[in-house]
């Protein structure tokens, strides 16, 4: 029933107008995730090839990737979605070698019937709903998953610690592409020896150049510059296009003999394991050095029962594929939990429970080809969103393009491409480096996360106006906390995946995240602080509006207690006044103040120059005394300043500082969190 309810809410009601609504910007979205996406792919191909003996590498990588993102734009009920080779997956197919090394099965086998069983898990739950237990991941969970993605993708681009991958690490002299390229660049340029800085100061230049001239493209849309908005918006969205063709012809053009490092892609589609032999089980040439050419390569279809007379594997499969399921499950949950949240503005329905039955089927049908399993990538899928918005300038998202066209053209692209590897080999890997950082720098402001972590270096009257700011100015240390066991779970996680003994828990870990969410932190936060740190837009907002009217209801009782204490001092002052005079002076005062040549009767001094002496001091218009009370202080005789005064006294009413008080709290409170509206001039 969830399963059927999905479809008619998303693919039966928005699919044709999500496949017609073409436009400039969809061609410069396209080629933007086509160069996010074949970027990670190619990088975690070197590394799946390094990992499984290249059983797996960037082809297959690619392969997948291409044949799974059409497929999934085309019937998928949430398109804006993009998957991908992520690093936890890779990490737990890098174990399952291990494991099928360490009980002599062949790798694809014990692969396949895996993620067989990871499919049949995938589908059980689209049946049975299990989709609604993700609803339980909060913030919390969500910040601290799609901040490791974030971590990786910044890392991978700097310099991951873990591996030799990364701008930084082109400054160890014995760094593989340095050890490959020295005998090599000598041969060929007799007298001229191989300098290592060059490089790595030229690819640092490259990867650094890349990422920060993309993201003043991107800065361009609300600046005053390039002629008008359609030049200007065509230009942010081509940013990232724009910045990888400049520094590649840079390279190519200016640097052409500075030997940096380039794509590590085959020369032809076709599988990356080289057999020395028929069975196949050794690769070319590492396990046959002695050979002059690989006797051919391995089938594209894996044969199931291939066991080496095992055949208890396919049963005892179905215990990892329960850990890659969790994995898979939680790695897609929490992604399209984070591009649905209602800040994104993503409109079209969710469908969890059809589109786990769809990824279900992508990962069976990888797992018979011997393909890398794809699951949502976190930062391409929360970049594809970004650059279908419409933003203010303040970067609040006013509309989402949904659209399957974008999601359709990047992978027919990446497919295209597998039919000219050559080309590709043209890009710098520097600047594809360039990209990966520039993906991650541009993801990380939007994290409340990240925000948070920041305020750890900032002078607190100088923190940014948020909802915890505000409302726990007086307990800073509290947000603090809550940022610190964040990052306990963040180093948990990471710590986790990057140790290979012990990464195959790494689903437990983030599944460990919701519980201690949902019964740990309630015991050492309070309730409002949750709201302000962990809840969603609607908790937060019912929140600011429910202590809006709690500080409104104070300040009326505080301006009601004012009023009534200026009244009686206004009494006790009219008091004095009586008592200090006396009736029988009275008269004089008056008499000698009447002008002697003014008749018995003049309405002259009511007119609105008199009223302007009650009226000053910066007074507004409600104090000025109404034409009732003035006839309190009319005499036959005229009338006086003190006259005035002590009917403006009686009288006339200012506004009490309650009613400023309330002023100012409707607009500290309520508008804070107020999307600022556009000013009508037709008023003016």
């Amino acid at each position: 029933r969830g399963i059927r309810s999905d479809f008619r809410q998303t693919v039966a009601t928005w699919w044709w107008q999500e496949m017609k609504n073409f436009s400039s910007k969809t061609i410069a979205v396209s080629l933007f995730l086509f160069i996010a996406v074949i970027a990670p792919s190619i990088t975690f191909g070197a590394v799946y090839a390094k990992r499984t003996n290249n059983y797996m590498g960037a082809v297959e990588l690619l392969l997948g990737t291409a044949w799974c993102g059409i497929f999934y734009a085309l019937v998928s009920g949430m398109p804006m979605m993009i998957n991908g080779g992520t690093g936890p997956v890779l990490t737990f197919q890098a174990v399952t070698f291990e494991l099928a090394k360490s009980w002599d099965v062949p790798f694809l086998t014990f692969n396949a019937w895996i993620g067989l069983w990871v499919a049949l898990y995938m589908i059980l739950s689209g049946f049975f709903d299990l989709n609604r237990f993700i609803q339980y991941a909060t913030r919390f969970t969500d910040e601290i998953f799609a901040f490791l993605i974030i971590s990786i993708f910044i890392l991978d681009a700097i310099g991951n610690p873990a591996s030799q991958v990364g701008l930084m690490h082109y400054f160890n002299p014995n760094h593989k592409h340095h050890t490959d390229e020295e005998p090599e660049f000598e041969s060929e340029n007799p007298g001229n020896d191989y300098d290592y800085l060059t490089v790595a100061f030229f690819s640092l230049l490259l990867g650094i150049g890349t990422c920060f001239f993309a993201m003043t493209l991107r800065g361009i849309k609300h600046s005053p510059f390039c002629c008008n908005d359609a030049i200007r918006g065509a230009v942010t969205d081509f940013a990232i296009t724009i910045s990888v063709v400049v520094f590649t012809l840079l390279k190519e053009v200016l640097f052409e003999e500075v030997p940096t490092e380039k794509l590590n892609v085959p020369d032809s589609f076709a599988p990356t394991f080289a057999c020395c032999d028929d069975a196949c089980l050794k690769y070319f040439p590492d396990d046959c050095p002695d050979q002059e050419a690989a006797v051919g390569r391995r089938s594209w279809f894996v044969d199931l029962f291939d066991l080496n007379g095992k055949s208890w594997v396919i049963f005892v499969a179905a215990g990892p594929a329960a850990l890659a399921f969790i994995l898979a499950f939680l790695d897609n949950g929490i992604t399209w939990h984070i591009i649905n949240h209602p800040s994104n503005k993503v409109t079209h329905g969710e469908a969890y429970n059809y589109d786990t039955c769809v990824s279900a089927g992508m990962i069976a049908v990888n797992s018979l080809l011997g393909l890398p399993w794809l699951v949502a990538s976190t930062v391409p899928c929360m970049m594809h969103v970004s650059a279908m918005s419409e933003k203010t300038k303040e970067g609040e998202v006013l509309h989402v393009q949904e659209s399957r066209l974008t999601g359709l053209l990047t992978h027919v692209l990446v497919a295209c491409s597998l039919l000219v590897l050559s080309l590709m080999k043209l890009i710098p890997l520097p600047v594809l480096y360039g990209v990966f950082l520039f993906m991650g720098l541009v993801a990380l402001p939007a994290q409340q996360f990240w925000q948070r972590i920041l305020l750890f270096f900032m002078q607190p009257s100088k923190y940014p106006t948020t909802p915890y700011t505000v409302f726990m100015k007086d307990e800073r240390k509290r947000i603090h906390f809550y940022t610190l066991i964040q990052l306990f779970f963040f180093g948990a996680l990471y710590g986790v995946k990057t140790f290979k003994p012990i990464a195959i828990a790494f689903p437990f870990f983030i599944l460990l995240c919701i519980p201690v969410r949902i019964y740990l932190l309630p015991r050492i936060f309070k309730e409002s602080e949750l709201i302000v740190l962990d809840g969603s837009p609607e908790e937060i907002e019912k929140f600011v509006e429910d202590k809006t009217d709690e500080e409104l209801r104070q300040a009326m009782e505080e301006g009601d207690e004012e009023d009534e204490e200026d009244e009686e001092e206004e009494e006790e002052s009219e008091e004095d006044d009586d008592d200090g005079e006396g009736d029988d002076k009275a008269a004089p005062l008056l008499s000698q103040t009447v002008a002697p040549e003014r008749p018995a009767f003049d309405p002259t001094p009511a007119t609105a120059a008199n009223m302007d002496v009650v009226a000053t001091n910066d007074q507004n218009d409600d104090d000025i005394i109404p034409e009732e009370n003035v006839a309190l202080v009319k005499t036959d005789h005229g009338y006086t300043p003190e006259m005035f005064e002590a009917a403006h006294r009686r009288a006339g009413r200012s506004h009490s500082r309650a009613d400023r008080r309330r002023k100012k709290t409707v607009s500290d409170l309520s508008g804070m969190f107020r999307a600022p509206q556009e000013t009508n001039w037709s008023h003016v």
